[in-house]
């Protein structure tokens, strides 16, 4: 069991981990200790409970917001896979209407019958 030192706050710490774990024991620290230079920076020297306590209260208030964030992306996801099943289940329906035969055929009438009319209007104006 390998014993890791670290720093926090400006004081060291011998502290053991399992082996293998040690990069995750100074990751750990490292976050610990910023928030322990933060409360240094912004108070001063205080006694090393204290300052402890107080960067262990901040991480874990940041850790309750990411779990709330969390919850509420899980709860978007949850709520966007039902609309997405509703969806499949239910397909929107779309109809696109048919023309008769007969429509298009009267207005391809008229349409030749305007040309024929302006055909001799042209006639007439030259």
């Amino acid at each position: 069991m390998p014993d890791v030192t670290i720093s926090i706050g400006g004081r060291d710490f011998e502290v053991a981990c399992q082996d293998g774990e040690e990069h995750f024991l100074r990751a750990a620290a490292k976050m610990l200790d910023n928030e322990a230079t933060t409360l240094v920076g912004q108070i001063g020297r205080m006694p090393e409970a204290r300052m402890l306590l107080m960067a262990g209260l901040m991480l874990a208030d940041k850790a309750a917001g990411l779990e709330d964030q969390l919850r509420a992306a899980e709860e978007r996801a949850v709520v966007a896979e039902r609309v997405a099943a509703n969806a499949r289940a239910n397909p929107e329906r779309i109809e696109v209407p048919v023309i008769p035969e007969i429509v298009t055929e009267t207005f391809a009438e008229i349409a030749a019958r305007a040309e024929a009319l302006a055909a001799r209007i042209d006639e007439r104006l030259q």
